[in-house]
């Protein structure tokens, strides 16, 4: 499975986080997990992992949205923008190995087959002042 097929899971696993309480989201994740076709186990692996990292890091995340989206709170967001934005400033913040560029690159395109209208201008904009306060 490419990176980008990988990612796109990653958001839906993200997505469904808004929805179901911290305690459900184990049954919910391997429901998911179960429903994809031809995932190898490392594939599988890799989601429950990056998917459980991201849940963790939430506090954060949004702590960082929210000092950067001006006159907007995540509570404000919908939940596609703010699943793209999630997973998009964990790899920026959390994973060395995604340069910032590609990281809003991926997240613009999922806004794209995602969100709404006006998303992939408003997570460019999030996520380029994020990586430029570094």
């Amino acid at each position: 499975m490419s990176r980008r097929k990988l990612r796109e899971h990653l958001f839906k696993l993200v997505y469904l986080c808004a929805f179901n309480s911290e305690e459900a989201m184990p049954e919910q994740v391997e429901l998911y997990l179960d429903g994809i076709e031809n995932a190898s186990e490392e594939e599988r692996a890799f989601l429950r992992t990056r998917c459980r990292k991201i849940a963790e890091k939430i506090g954060e995340i949004d702590s960082m949205l929210n000092s950067t989206a001006r006159g907007w709170k995540t509570s404000r967001f919908n939940s596609c923008d703010l699943a793209v934005l999630r997973v998009a400033v964990y790899e920026m913040k959390y994973d060395e190995a995604i340069p910032d560029g590609v990281a809003i690159n991926e997240a613009v395109e999922l806004a794209k087959l995602y969100g709404g209208d006006e998303s992939p201008s408003f997570i460019n904009g999030i996520l380029g002042e994020l990586s430029r306060r570094e």
